[in-house]
């Protein structure tokens, strides 16, 4: 069994900075530079995640039939993640709406991240070999780093918004 540990601790470190960036958006309020500052970085961040993780970990995670379930769930949420944020993008910041859906997705994303370091990852752990840790490595920064200069912050209209 290969040393997981360096990737997984990898993955968590972009989860504290989204925890912290989740929290210092918590604590603004209106339409301010700050929050929609905030809220670009998150953005970014969570989708250039979203998207090396799948590339690295879950495509690897696919081929190995008894993870296959936990992946596409995973995989699943990270699509409903997208369009939560891609619909607090077309949500006036300003109205009292953008929180409470942003607090929604705050529980939401939450959950999904706790539920993969404390279920997937472990359970990933005992499948992987050397070979997976290598590919991993080499493709996980490298994609996170292009994602993240293409990440677009508002794909959608403000008419596109969710009531």
């Amino acid at each position: 069994m290969a040393d997981t540990k360096e990737i997984f601790d990898r993955l968590k470190q972009d989860h504290d900075r989204h925890r912290e960036l989740l929290d210092k958006l918590l604590e603004t309020s209106g339409d301010t530079d700050e929050r929609e500052n905030l809220f670009e970085e998150l953005t970014k961040e969570l989708k250039s995640h979203a998207a090396a993780e799948e590339q690295a970990l879950y495509s690897t995670m696919l081929r190995k039939p008894p993870t296959t379930g936990e992946t596409r769930h995973s995989v699943a949420e990270h699509h409903e993640i997208e369009e939560a944020l891609n619909d607090l993008a077309a949500t006036d910041m300003g109205a009292g709406g953008w929180l409470t859906k942003f607090k929604n997705f705050d529980h939401q994303y939450r959950h999904h991240i706790d539920e993969e370091e404390e279920e997937h990852f472990p359970d990933f752990a005992n499948y992987l070999d050397e070979k997976d840790m290598e590919h991993m490595r080499s493709v996980f920064d490298r994609r996170k780093k292009d994602e993240k200069d293409e990440a677009e912050v508002t794909p959608e209209k403000k008419e596109d918004a969710k009531e």
